[in-house]
């Protein structure tokens, strides 16, 4: 990993879309060149894939939410258990595991509360090992989808 295959992966994620020929122009090396690194960086996972940003107001998911939750034991089949089922949930965007007061953070989108409301009760709740959650509805995105900070 050197400062061009960073440079392209800085381009990468900003524009995904890119042409191997507007990359290779933007980056100083030949277009084979460039395609042979882009190859190689795929190939070693540094990309992990590809997909289009949707605008989640135009098509009716109007909630965000975190969600705390604290499960009733803290062992390691019940964390599987739990992460199995967060991972089939398709309202949970993220799931992580946490250090601190509470177990996991879920990242959540949503139409409206009514729809929230229908998730926990049906879907968070009766997720393995869930003792109790706590939520915080999102007022306003002031940033998501940031690029990863590479060239700084």
């Amino acid at each position: 990993m050197d400062k061009i295959d960073l440079r392209i992966l800085d381009i990468l994620q900003r524009d995904g879309r890119i042409t191997n020929l507007d990359l290779a122009e933007r980056i100083g090396l030949s277009p084979a060149a460039t395609s042979d690194r882009f190859r190689r960086l795929l190939k070693e996972g540094y990309v992990t894939g590809f997909g289009a940003r949707l605008d989640h107001r135009k098509l009716g998911f109007g909630l965000l939410a975190f969600v705390e939750v604290l499960l009733d034991k803290t062992t390691p089949d019940v964390f599987a258990r739990f992460a199995e089922a967060a991972n089939r949930a398709p309202e949970v965007l993220e799931c992580h595991m946490v250090a601190g007061g509470f177990d996991y953070l879920v990242k959540a989108r949503l139409k409206d509360m009514g729809a929230y409301r229908r998730f926990l009760g049906e879907v968070l709740l009766s997720l393995p090992g869930v003792k109790e959650t706590r939520t915080y509805a999102v007022m306003e995105e002031v940033k998501n989808d940031g690029p990863l900070p590479l060239l700084r």
